[in-house]
Parts: C-alpha cells; structure tokens; sequence
C-alpha cells in the first residue's frame, strides 16, 4: 500500500477528505506514466496476500525471495508480450532486503539459462535496509551529528562501547549507561523523520472504533498533521469493500486489511511467529550486482501526508556508510525509466 500510494498514481486527498471515507487525487509524478509496474504483496500475510493453509503462511527473507523469483518466471510465461521489456526491481524500507536478493537470484538464473530470460537492468531502493547491523549502529553517529545528542554523551558512549550500540557487552556498566542516556535523549524522537511530531496511533486509531456509521464524521482528522493520519485513510480505504472489487481482491480472503501484520512484523528480533529474518545483510549482494554491471538506483523519497511534503531521511545515511563497503562509485544516471517494473511491499515499523 505504501509503495502503492508512493509511487501509483493516487494519492489520498488530505484537503478534501470530509466525512467517513477518504477522497483520493492524481499523483502528477506518477512512476506509472512511463513504467508497467507490478506491485506484490509479498511474502503471504502481507497486505491482500494470503495463503491456503496455516503452514504456508511460515516463511523467511530466503523464502520470500525464492517465491517471489518463481512468481515472476509464471508471471512472464502467461504475459510473453513483456519479456523484451527492460526490467527494474525496486522496493523501500524492509522490503530493499529482498530487492538486492532478488536482482541477484535472477542474474544467477540468467547465468544458468532458467526460462523465460528476464531482461533485467537495474534495481531500485528507497529508504533501503541494507544492513542490519549497520543501519541500526550508525543511529547513534547521526543522531550526533544532527544535534539530538551532545557530543560530550556521544563520545562517552562511542568510547565505553568501542563504537557498537547494537551488541553491547551487559557487563560493561559504563556502556550501558550510555546507551540508557542515549535512548532517553532520542525516546520521543521519529526515527522516521527527526521533524515529525510524535503521534499516538493508538489513540487515532480508536476514531474508527468510537465513530458511528454515518454519524460523525472521521475526516478531517483534528490535531497535528501526523504520518499516523495516513494509517487511517489507508485503513478506511483498504477495507472499503468497493475498493477491494476495483482492485480484484478474492472475496473472503481478506478479512481485514492491516498496514503492518504483527505476525512478521521486523522489530530487531531473529524470527517472529510465523516469520524468520535469516539475511542479516544485503551488501554481498550488492557487491555481487557492481560486478554485473547491473545499474544501482538509491533514493530518498517524500510522502504526502497533507498539503506539505515530509522528507525521509533514512536513505542519504546509509549511502554514505555503505558505498565506501561496496567500493563503487556515485554517479547521476538520468536514463529514461523502464517499461517493467517490480515493486515489493512489506513492513518494518
């Protein structure tokens, strides 16, 4: 839905949204106008996906990718018509995961003549997750370097913990104590967007349940202009069951749609119920991806959440960090964009 809305070519219409369902308008820079684009919801339990049995809802980074592979080869099989057109695998956040895995799984299948031929030609991230090591660590360097930490409580925690917040040594007294200063300096902070104000989705949340049928109207929705306010139009958008029929969904597959589905939602941990996060980093595979000449397009996007826009800034960090690893150099490409394009949507926070 995120990339949907990032990308497609509606946007919600925050202005004019009055009463209990969500206007949309036309999203002028459109990545549709000039690109095919398939979105997935994947892996099962994401978005509308779903699956026939309980088991087939377990999955993993690996797995996903491997059935996301697999779903492209039908997909191309049944619509022959696209296999000449150039193709660009793009993604952003959690979901930049499997875009370097899946680049690199279909350069391998290219190598070993798997059928049809994709013509891909490069991959897209946004806001990527590259390394989970690294994106997380390098938090308390930017958070130093934008003023939401004293340099005399970053230097102490960059001492005591020899440079690595994320496997502190919980016999190391002084460095815990960093970190305890640290999170409290940063605990009302958008890890987000370092601007935005911070929002209770709880409490927003509860419009939907507190507000009659066509009683009283959810939109607009008071207070400060939060991204938490887009989780409502989405979710009163989604569930809609005309939007549903617009868009194909199989009826009775999809109870209830959900922004982030808690059963493999990624907050740091190894695995969650139904979910294994078994690709800790992605940088061998980029790396992989420079030596086949396979074009690398990163980006930092905004997302309209009213009549202003809201930079995300995860992305320029963690080029900064990253390209010294995958010894390559910047350059501004301005090639048109392609006519086939895949976009994976997930969830990370």
């Amino acid at each position: 839905m995120t990339s949907m809305l990032l990308s497609g070519p509606l946007y919600f219409d925050y202005a004019n949204s009055i009463g209990n369902f969500p206007k949309l308008e036309l999203n002028s820079n459109s990545w549709t106008k000039v690109a095919n684009i398939i979105f997935i919801d994947q892996p099962a339990g994401t978005g509308y996906s779903y699956a026939k049995t309980s088991e087939a809802y377990n999955c993993s980074d690996t797995l996903s990718v491997a059935l996301t592979y697999d779903f492209l080869r039908k997909w191309l099989m049944d619509h022959p018509e696209y296999l000449k057109n150039p193709l660009h695998v793009s993604g952003d956040s959690y979901a930049d995961i499997f875009v370097a895995l899946l680049s690199h799984k279909i350069y391998d299948g290219i190598e070993v003549g798997d059928k049809p031929r994709m013509n891909i030609k490069d991959y897209i991230q946004g806001n990527a997750l590259t390394d989970r090591y690294i994106n997380v660590n390098d938090r308390v360097k930017y958070a130093n370097h934008m003023g939401l930490i004293s340099d005399k409580i970053y230097q102490s925690a960059k001492e005591n913990c020899n440079g690595n917040y994320v496997n502190a040594d919980p016999n190391n007294a002084l460095c815990l104590n960093d970190l305890q200063n640290v999170a409290w300096c940063l605990k009302n902070i958008r890890r987000a967007h370092i601007l935005e104000p911070w929002c209770d989705l709880p409490f927003l949340m509860s419009i939907l349940q507190e507000t009659p049928t066509n009683a009283q109207s959810i939109f607009p929705i008071a207070g400060p202009c939060c991204r938490e306010n887009n989780y409502i139009y989405s979710y009163v958008w989604a569930n809609d069951k005309a939007v549903q029929k617009a868009l194909n969904v199989r009826e009775g597959t999809a109870l209830e749609w959900v922004r982030c589905n808690e059963s493999m939602h990624y907050r740091g941990m190894k695995r969650t119920e139904s979910y294994v996060y078994d690709v800790q980093s992605a940088i061998d595979d980029h790396q992989h991806l420079t030596r086949k000449s396979c074009r690398a397009q990163i980006y930092r996007y905004k997302v309209k959440y009213s009549q202003n826009d809201y930079e995300l800034i995860y992305a320029t960090v963690k080029v900064l960090v990253l390209v010294p690893q995958l010894e390559v150099c910047l350059q501004s490409d301005r090639d048109q964009p392609a006519s086939l394009q895949v976009v994976l949507a997930t969830c990370d926070q």
